[in-house]
């Protein structure tokens, strides 16, 4: 589960950090393997924009489920801090925790450098050096500085993407990898074939090992599915044109006036995703899982009503999950 704390327009962060909480407790008890927390800053729709302190609470209210990263966005921070953040939580929760680490900001370019308040790291070409320096913290490289708790509390450590410069760099590490399909489905294929061709065996990995994020909405029919997906396509819209705002109503984001091109611009974004009933939905995780060999799959599912979100992971796990091969 790639969790994203929805953010309703009539509800409080509190309420859509409650429901993440109740949301990660339930799916523990379905037997999802891993929830992950993604870090997203100046959006109205989405609350995990910390995702430490998150995985922290999260890891507090369940036992059993992995808790990670998806992903902490190394620009934003300094390295030391990230080492220092992830080693508390591997201390605290031993053999639980998953850092998951992106280069993309995960925001706007004004906001980057208010979160970072210089354009130093910035840049994708600081990455693999900052992507360095973290590992290096974990594995006590550096005599003058240590992360505390740091060497000694190494989390599963895995690198995001969403193109082919993340794909390439994990496979030479040895990572395993996650890619974000459910925003950049066009590049997942390549940048899988990328990792795998460029994969070393390290001391993580003897073999490489991919993880595809997809968004799912699933419900007792194909048009419920479509009508509960309409107020995530909408706040994506209206991200994506610079005018970003909180989860609506489904009732009034069916009502939303699309001209042509916006409705091919939502239609786009659902393309290759997995939005329908359980037997719709089990078709779509199948292709994709025949497509791509993936050896796990992270669903992400913007509702605006938590019985409904529920209700998806639960159709999910009881009716999809037990029939797909790979």
């Amino acid at each position: 589960m790639l969790e994203l704390a929805p953010a309703a327009r009539d509800a409080t962060a509190t309420e859509a950090l409650h429901n993440t909480a109740e949301l990660a407790k339930r799916v523990e008890a379905l037997g999802y393997r891993r929830i992950w927390v993604a870090e997203h800053h100046n959006m109205p729709s989405i609350a995990s924009s910390s995702p430490a302190v998150l995985i922290a609470h999260l890891a507090a209210v369940t036992s059993t489920i992995r808790v990670g990263s998806g992903g902490v966005m190394l620009p934003n921070h300094a390295p030391l801090v990230v080492a220092e953040q992830f080693g508390t939580l591997e201390a605290l929760h031993p053999g639980r925790v998953d850092l998951g680490i992106g280069r993309a900001p995960g925001t706007d370019q004004r906001t980057a450098l208010a979160l970072r308040r210089t354009m130093a790291g910035l840049s994708a070409e600081g990455f693999p050096q900052e992507l360095s320096d973290l590992i290096g913290y974990f594995q006590g490289d550096n005599d003058l500085i240590q992360a505390v708790p740091g060497r000694g509390n190494e989390p599963a450590i895995w690198l995001l993407g969403s193109s082919g410069f993340s794909a390439q760099l994990a496979g030479m590490l040895g990572l395993p990898f996650s890619f974000a399909h459910h925003f950049s489905s066009a590049n997942t294929v390549p940048a899988l074939e990328l990792y795998r061709e460029h994969f070393r065996p390290s001391r993580w990995l003897s073999e490489p090992y991919a993880k595809v994020a997809v968004n799912v909405v699933c419900a007792d029919t194909d048009e419920k599915a479509r009508w509960l997906a309409g107020p995530s396509a909408l706040a994506f819209l209206k991200l994506r044109t610079g005018r970003p705002e909180a989860l609506v109503p489904p009732e009034e984001a069916a009502e939303y006036p699309y001209n042509e091109v916006e409705r091919a611009f939502v239609e786009d974004r659902w393309r290759d995703q997995a939005v329908g009933s359980p037997e719709t939905v089990q078709r779509q995780l199948q292709n994709l899982l025949t497509r791509t060999g993936a050896n796990e799959l992270m669903l992400t599912t913007m509702v605006y009503d938590l019985a409904a979100r529920t209700h998806s992971f639960e159709l999910v796990a009881e009716k999809v999950a037990p029939t797909l091969t790979r």
